[in-house]
């Protein structure tokens, strides 16, 4: 019985550290180990405060007829990374929108 309470007590700790959130780390982070670590951005915006770097990825709703090879509707989640004018990643944001990256307006 003792296994098992040890075992349940573990298995809620690795879940709850787990959850949480993977950009939390960024803050801080440089631009380029930023790039090095995720990539080069979709596309980049300058800001009043430095720059936005933005990822996407488009997902696809499944259609109702497995068989069928027509895409179903889709949208994007976006991830907004903010720079500051010494390079360092100062905010973050996540977003799900329609539109696809080069349609997003960014306002100052």
């Amino acid at each position: 019985m003792k296994k098992y309470a040890l075992l349940t007590m573990i298995v809620i700790l690795a879940s709850c550290s787990s959850s949480k959130n993977t950009l939390d780390g960024l803050t801080g982070k440089t631009r380029h180990s930023l790039i090095k670590s995720w990539g080069f951005p979709i596309r980049t915006v300058n800001n009043a405060q430095g720059q936005i770097l933005v990822y996407a990825d488009q997902v696809y709703k499944n259609s109702n007829n497995t068989e069928s090879r027509i895409a179903g509707p889709s949208y994007w989640n976006y991830t907004y990374i903010y720079i500051d004018f010494e390079g360092k990643v100062y905010s973050y944001k996540n977003e799900k929108q329609n539109y696809p990256p080069q349609q997003i307006v960014f306002t100052n």
